[in-house]
């Protein structure tokens, strides 16, 4: 499954276009990088992946609808899965890509 176009739109908008702000195919969707860390991304298999503070993962994943990143079978701490139905109006949408970007700015710059 192709990600999302529209939803890639979506996040394009809230994400901004800041001179930190890149693109790049990965998982099989569009992520969303910022100082070279993905911080959120359209996802191939539907709604969006979040990249939060690990620390702060099982607290997402029990108070709001994100669900735990799996990758070949493993649970992925600072990575979040958030479904198409949990993200529908960009009300719902603007929290996620919020954290992701600032988590991912909290991180020293790639070069």
């Amino acid at each position: 499954m192709a990600y999302d176009e529209a939803l890639a739109e979506r996040i394009r908008a809230l994400v901004g276009h800041g001179a930190d702000v890149t693109e790049q195919k990965m998982f099989g969707g569009l992520a969303f990088l910022a100082g070279g860390h993905m911080a959120v991304a359209a996802s191939g298999q539907g709604g969006i992946l979040v990249r939060v503070d690990p620390e702060t993962s099982a607290g997402l994943v029990a108070s709001t609808p994100a669900g735990p990143m799996e990758m070949r079978g493993r649970q992925m701490a600072g990575w979040l899965r958030v479904r198409d139905a949990d993200i529908e109006t960009d009300e719902d949408l603007k929290p996620w890509v919020e954290r992701g970007v600032a988590f991912a700015r909290s991180l020293p710059a790639k070069e």
